[in-house]
């Protein structure tokens, strides 16, 4: 009991340091920039560790650990490295999407091809919020009902309340500086339970004595196919992705989106490797008969770091990864929820419900979107006990599909007209819907693969056939923001 008390008490205490910084941050907001992009006075720094605390969630710690327990052993490590590759790739990117100067995805949709396509963009992007975000929450109510011995439902409900608190609060000021946080945490946290579970096990030798060799493997365990997609669909689904693409935004110049990128992806390179060789340690624990590996196998793997964490750890430690754990999985779903709260307020609910509503009422209105989206998420995580890592990775491809290319390539290409934009974001989601549901296939490969190929076909060629007439041009875009203000 006394180390449940103790972990508890860390956590708690955690938890309660999050809601008062999103208190403290919600002083700073005195206006809808404010709470969207955080004034766009953000240096590289602070948003480096937002973009990592931010992308870094369920599946980068407990589904990372989760693949290496199971079949894809060492080679889970691909799951984070590849998200360090597309953030070098954002980097040469960053400034083009700091210089178009909006607040979403969507909205630079409709100043480049028009509000239709705003509009198109904007639903898009706002369905994979909702599974996204419930990912995280079943991260969090899992590492809750392991730690206090709560009911999963109960679990989700104060994780959900926490995040829906300070993320409702402060805006793009609360989740930057709680995510800050969040990311020592997890560095920190994950860090630590791997000197403890060696000598747990009796040494690096003794503990991995059972361990096949193929479970070292740095490639075959995922396979080069999967890995390959990891890289491209991070690419696509980053560039694109509001809860990511937001962070640059509300960088205060071009120079510190660039270095921003730099930064996080030599944070992902140097955090990839703890919860891939937390897996193997945790595989040869349970081999070797040190943890009783039944409540894996009864509930999943995805149990396998607390289990193993509740086994190894001196309470404090515990409390402390318990605490990192949860940081990984609120930073990213309080980012999900300022996104939804930001694309149904910015590109629906202003242009087309009340286009006469005030400042006042547009914060407002964000917030009460968060607090929905909050409540369908927690639903989501109630019922819904799919894999961390395929429920993401779905989410990622549907909003990457269609979006990716007239996104990227309307920054530079001149050429780009709105009607092949419409073509590729209708194509290229529906077949990644069709694809994942098996009802067509590209030689076996992974949907975001023929989702980008259509895309492309249907952007270029409907582009190159039809009018630009009344469209902006690109160094146009610029303009909107100078004019609004």
């Amino acid at each position: 009991m006394g180390v449940s008390l103790t972990v508890v008490s860390i956590v708690v205490i955690y938890l309660g340091i999050m809601v008062l910084i999103g208190f403290a941050a919600s002083r700073k907001i005195e206006n809808n920039e404010d709470f969207l992009v955080a004034g766009r006075k953000m240096g590289p720094w602070l948003l480096a560790g937002s973009l990592a605390a931010t992308e870094v969630g369920g599946g980068s710690s407990l589904g990372v650990v989760e693949m290496a327990y199971g079949d894809w052993g060492f080679s889970a490590f691909w799951y984070v490295t590849a998200m360090a590759i597309a953030f070098i790739v954002l980097a040469f990117i960053a400034p083009h999407l700091r210089r178009a100067l909006v607040k979403t995805v969507p909205e630079y949709f409709a100043k480049r091809y028009g509000k239709k396509n705003g509009f198109v963009t904007a639903i898009i992007m706002l369905l994979p919020m909702v599974g996204l975000t419930a990912v995280q929450l079943i991260a969090s109510a899992t590492i809750l009902s392991v730690m206090t011995g709560w009911s999963y439902a109960l679990s989700v409900a104060v994780v959900t309340v926490v995040v829906a608190a300070y993320s409702v609060m402060g805006g793009m000021f609360s989740v930057v500086y709680t995510d800050v946080v969040q990311w020592f945490f997890i560095l920190i946290g994950m860090a630590l339970i791997i000197p403890f579970a060696l000598d747990y096990g009796g040494g690096f030798t003794e503990l991995t004595a059972n361990i096949p060799d193929e479970k070292w493997s740095m490639v075959d365990g995922a396979g080069f196919g999967t890995i390959l997609a990891l890289v491209v669909m991070y690419i696509a689904s980053f560039t694109v992705g509001q809860e990511a693409v937001q962070r640059y935004y509300s960088a205060k110049d071009e120079k510190a989106a660039k270095n921003a990128s730099y930064i996080t992806s030599a944070v992902y390179v140097i955090f990839a490797f703890i919860p891939a060789f937390i897996g193997i340690l945790m595989y040869g624990m349970v081999q070797n008969g040190l943890i009783d590996g039944s409540i894996i196998a009864e509930q999943g793997a995805r149990y396998a770091l607390p289990v193993m964490a509740m086994e190894v750890l001196p309470p404090v430690v515990v409390g402390i990864l318990f605490a990192a754990l949860i940081s990984a999985t609120m930073s990213s779903a309080s980012s999900n929820l300022l996104a939804a709260g930001s694309i149904f307020t910015n590109d629906i609910y202003h242009p087309y419900i009340k286009k006469s509503a005030t400042d006042k009422e547009l914060l407002k209105m964000i917030r009460w979107t968060m607090i929905l989206v909050s409540g369908l998420s927690y639903a989501i995580a109630v019922f819904d006990f799919a894999n961390l890592i395929t429920l993401l990775m779905f989410s990622f491809t549907l909003r990457a599909g269609g979006a990716f290319l007239p996104y990227l390539i309307g920054h530079f290409w001149e050429r780009a007209t709105a009607a092949g934009s419409m073509a590729s974001l209708f194509l290229g989601s529906i077949t990644v819907v069709l694809a994942e549901r098996g009802v067509i296939s590209f030689f076996n490969l992974d949907p975001i693969y023929p989702a980008l190929i259509v895309s492309a076909i249907a952007f270029y060629s409907v582009s190159l056939f039809t009018s630009r007439k009344n469209m902006n041009k690109v160094e146009d875009l610029e303009e909107f923001e100078v004019e609004a203000k």
